[in-house]
């Protein structure tokens, strides 16, 4: 079966099993530790107040080139791994924020200085963050 396109609609996450979500996040995390991805880390937001997503993953890179590789290694690993295609895709055209959202796992990929000024991390205080290695596991 060929690999979707951006252009075709991807499968809706209904049906999916809340324990699907963590080996998207497993699967996320080493395809961004493959292209080499800074800072990697996830927020787990399951129990935080007002979430409506199970997991945030967050990493960056210091180029906009980068920040499309991140994100383009956890679609096509996601894909190849799972069978499943981002719901929705944003950033791509100036590549300083991707984001990709799952449904119950949102990816965000950031230039650096451009995660700095967000600090999405900072947003859920009652979230438990897990920090990863680069390029050789948790």
């Amino acid at each position: 079966m060929p690999k979707k396109t951006s252009e075709t609609t991807p499968a809706p996450a209904r049906g999916r099993k809340k324990s699907d979500e963590a080996r998207y996040l497993k699967e996320a995390v080493a395809a961004m530790q493959d292209k080499k991805a800074e800072r990697i880390r996830s927020l787990d937001l399951r129990k935080a107040v007002g979430s409506t997503f199970d997991y945030f993953l967050i990493a960056e890179a210091l180029s906009g080139t980068q920040v499309r590789a991140i994100a383009d290694g956890v679609a096509d690993r996601l894909y190849e791994a799972c069978g499943i295609d981002p719901l929705h895709k944003e950033g791509y055209a100036n590549a300083e924020w991707i984001l990709l959202d799952y449904g119950g796992l949102v990816v965000h990929v950031f230039q650096r200085d451009v995660r700095q000024h967000y600090k999405l991390e900072e947003l859920w205080g009652d979230a438990r963050i897990t920090t990863y290695e680069e390029g050789n596991g948790e």
